[in-house]
């Protein structure tokens, strides 16, 4: 089994425990003092979260619904805060599979993402500063904010390009191209 093949079915194997989770739909709603910092850390009552275990745990029963999240557990269903992205993407590498490249994330709580159609990146940017914010869908409606060590990262691994005499950069994995940023800004 090549690499990708292993981290493929690690991922598999996971969404196929929280599809389970998915379909819950507990009658008892509210709120809890629970927040996602812009850096990924946990905060319950604005103490930091000190088991990496706990967070990992919440994060498997986190869900969006369109610009909210919450924590849902069969019993209930807790509205949370989160400031940016409830994850962020870490580390990136590039795996050779069968001649293809690849893109493997790993986010702060150790979860893989292999990009795809479906696990895409995309590239906003911040209208305060007027910098790149990058992002990689994770799951249901959830994603990692790329750090700023992995988005240079990923730019190495990037191919300028152009379009209508534009010129862009963009990083191809497993035969899905993903456009970066602009080179003439």
């Amino acid at each position: 089994m090549s690499e990708l093949e292993t981290i493929l079915a690690d991922i598999k194997a996971g969404e196929a425990s929280r599809a389970a989770r998915h379909d819950w739909n507990p009658a008892c709603q509210g709120e809890i003092d629970i927040r996602i910092a812009a850096d990924g850390s946990w905060f319950h009552q604005q103490r930091r979260f000190q088991r990496d275990s706990l967070v990992k745990l919440f994060a498997g029963i986190l869900r969006r619904e369109e610009e909210e999240y919450f924590l849902v557990t069969p019993a209930e269903k807790l509205r949370i805060k989160v400031e940016d992205a409830p994850f962020i993407a870490s580390l990136v590498e590039s795996i050779d599979s069968d001649g293809r490249q690849a893109i493997v994330f790993t986010t702060n709580i150790g979860e893989r993402i292999v990009v795809d159609q479906e696990h895409a990146i995309r590239v906003e940017i911040d209208a305060d500063s007027n910098t790149p914010r990058p992002y990689v869908h994770v799951r249901d409606g959830l994603d990692a904010l790329i750090s700023r060590s992995a988005f240079y990262d990923l730019l190495n691994l990037a191919q300028e390009k152009e379009r209508a005499g534009v010129g862009y950069l963009s990083v191809t994995s497993l035969g899905e191209e993903f456009e970066l940023g602009s080179t003439d800004e």
